[in-house]
């Protein structure tokens, strides 16, 4: 079942670079996120059993990484759809996201990658070695690079030349660790085999020598940091974010800085099993509390609404950081902040799409009535921005909740007030932007653009998604965030501490 769920959407991305017709390559694109779904679906009713040897293998969080990453590629493939073809029907040659007109190469090679992208993101979420969740981290980097710059302008260009080095220095560092790591185990089993598959590690790590393991984790946490968005590492994202096709940013912001927080989720628990948790705690705060910071900074003064949504991403993921680091009951509120900023923000990068779609610029100081002049993305935009931000009644508020409580019952309270502080600087910030866009009069001398369905009902579906999550708990939703929590607080009750 895990093989099938990694070569499925490669073998249809192959299947896309041949096609002639663009339609069938749309429907491709359908066909595969939705085969993906389904088997991700089933993994969930019934646990597939290990394979590789147990190098592939789905636990809690990859289980759930999984469907977060499936889902979203089925929304985006939606979108994808009607976006293609008005891409390709287009005569103009315009200096914005949405309007430059390409011949069939480049559609080949958009649908393609895209299906590679959906292989990759699986295969990091299914690996249960450290060396082969390497590969497929530096993989989903290779396999998005082409997406960033689908466009070829020169923005896009530098952007993705950003994204390349950042994060291959990033993936480097991680590997550094890996290496670091195999010494750390050396000392203990006296030159025999080395083994970085999980199963192995959580039995082999009594011995392990402290400071090389310490080492280890500082460059897991730095190299997958830098693809997670943590601050200061987190400098390919705005551009990336910014100049990449929206349904693109949807993506590298709802699932791939999540499948990079996977990988240190592994370092993590691989530090806790050699006895380094308390080492490995303030290192996770400080980085998502920098994050948080340069968030807040930044989303003051900023102008470009994708941009704005990019610096959000660096925020969340220093909140996720910093849960993490806290450990306890926050654990949970960390998968919980997960789901939520995944769904919410992959529905703001759609929407964000159709107003540039719509308006031709980037810039929230030229953007006005929107819901006016596009009702439905309008407020598809405002409650974006209310969930996002942790408004109730959506889940995010829950979440942000449980990762402050959890900060108070230890303690930190200064943590919390610094914490608290910045989230309301960043909730000021963009405030501003949200509602300058969305209110006020409509500009008469731009054309009203009728909004298309396939722009409109992903984002819709995943604002709905994320309220529902927040309210209804499915069974096996739960069990995942539960089960998750426990590999880190194996004493971690559900009661109290989940919605």
């Amino acid at each position: 079942m895990i093989t099938a769920l990694i070569l499925t959407p490669f073998c249809l991305g192959l299947l896309a670079f041949v096609l002639r017709s663009d339609l069938l390559r749309r429907w491709v694109l359908v066909l595969g996120a939705a085969i993906h779904l389904l088997l991700t679906g089933l993994c969930i009713w019934i646990p597939p059993s290990p394979e590789a040897h147990g190098w592939l293998a789905l636990d809690a969080p990859g289980t759930l990484f999984l469907a977060l990453s499936s889902t979203l590629f089925f929304a985006a493939a939606i979108y994808a759809f009607g976006y293609l073809r008005v891409e390709s029907d287009s005569a103009q040659h315009q200096d914005l996201e949405d309007g430059f007109l390409f011949d069939n190469e480049p559609e080949a090679v958009f649908c393609g990658c895209l299906l590679f992208f959906l292989s990759t993101m699986t295969l990091v979420a299914a690996s249960r070695h450290l060396g082969l969740l390497w590969v497929a981290i530096e993989a989903t980097t290779l396999a998005s690079a082409p997406l960033i710059c689908f466009h070829r302008h020169h923005r896009s260009l530098e952007a993705t030349w950003k994204y390349l080095l950042v994060c291959s220095v990033g993936i480097a560092l991680a590997l550094l660790g890996n290496f670091f790591l195999v010494i750390a185990l050396s000392f203990h089993t006296a030159g025999s085999h080395v083994s970085l598959a999980m199963a192995d590690l959580q039995n082999n790590m009594s011995g392990v020598n402290p400071a090389w393991l310490k080492a280890a984790y500082g460059f897991l946490v730095i190299g997958y940091g830098t693809k997670m968005g943590l601050a200061p590492m987190h400098t390919w994202l705005p551009d990336a974010h910014s100049e990449s096709p929206s349904l693109v940013s949807a993506l590298l912001s709802g699932a791939v800085l999540s499948t990079a927080f996977l990988g240190i989720l592994r370092a993590t628990q691989v530090c806790a099993w050699g006895g380094q948790l308390e080492f490995a705690r303030p290192v996770l705060i400080v980085f998502g509390s920098f994050s948080v910071l340069v968030a807040a900074v930044f989303l003051f003064s900023q102008s470009d609404y994708k941009r704005m949504l990019a610096y959000s991403s660096v925020e969340h993921m220093g909140i996720m950081a910093l849960g993490l680091g806290l450990g306890g009951t926050a654990i949970a509120g960390v998968f919980f902040h997960a789901i939520n900023h995944s769904l919410t923000k992959a529905a703001l990068f759609l929407v964000a799409g159709n107003i540039l779609a719509c308006t031709g610029t980037k810039s929230s100081n030229q953007v006005h009535g929107l819901l006016q002049r596009l009702p439905f993305s309008g407020t598809l935009w405002l409650l974006g921005f209310f969930a996002i931000t942790g408004l109730p009644p959506f889940g995010m508020f829950f979440s942000k909740l449980i990762i402050l409580k959890a900060a108070v019952d230890q303690g930190a309270l200064v943590l919390a007030g610094v914490l608290l502080i910045l989230l309301a600087i960043v909730f000021m910030g963009m405030t501003t932007i949200v509602l300058r866009m969305c209110l006020g009069p409509a500009d008469p001398n731009r054309p009203i653009t009728p909004e298309r369905l396939s722009s409109v009902l992903p984002p819709l579906a995943l604002l709905l998604l994320a309220l529902l999550v927040a309210w209804v708990w499915p069974e096996p939703l739960r069990n995942l965030i539960v089960e998750s929590a426990r590999l880190f607080d194996p004493q971690f009750l559900p009661g109290g501490h989940l919605p």
